[in-house]
């Protein structure tokens, strides 16, 4: 089935998680800093009507049931029905099934990155332009796009062995 291309704006949603992390020298752990969304997304030259709004700055595997509420929360309430969020991977799908729940009826796409988007080697950028074309052109539901990939939120895992997500039955 073939999807129709939307031209309406985007949504984007920050969360925090390892695309947004940064370290300052060889002694300091990983911190989550200011998004790097919005320099990508001018980076890109990305013509899309798109808005940028940040929820929090949180390791995912820091997030919290009120968190994942407040992330539903402002997905349902928005006016954009085509909506990406930027999320740490670890508990990427705890959130997708929260999502799915929560907000009927919209697109949304969830990314992020294995390693920091202010890394020279980074699959930030790729992920997220996979992520807007996802959003633009999947029907409604919850995604998640990862590695050139774009799994059913609902039936997807994280195989950190592997070191990427994989589709489940």
């Amino acid at each position: 089935m073939r999807q129709r291309m939307t031209r309406s704006g985007l949504l984007i949603l920050t969360t925090g998680g390892t695309i947004d992390k940064n370290y300052f020298d060889a002694l300091s752990e990983y911190q989550i800093v200011e998004s790097g969304i919005p320099a990508l997304l001018r980076e890109a030259r990305v013509a899309l009507p798109h808005r940028v709004e940040e929820i929090c700055r949180k390791d995912s595997l820091d997030l919290t049931d009120a968190d994942r509420a407040e992330i539903a929360r402002r997905a349902g309430e928005a006016p954009e029905t085509r909506i990406v969020i930027t999320h740490g991977t670890d508990t990427m799908t705890e959130t997708a099934k929260v999502l799915a729940q929560a907000v009927p009826g919209k697109t949304i796409v969830l990314t992020g990155a294995l390693s920091p988007a202010r890394f020279a080697e980074t699959d930030a950028p790729f992920n997220l332009g996979m992520a807007f074309a996802t959003a633009q052109t999947a029907p409604a539901g919850v995604w998640i796009v990862m590695s050139g990939e774009v799994f059913d939120g609902l039936k997807v895992r994280k195989d950190r062995a592997a070191g990427r997500f994989v589709a489940i039955d």
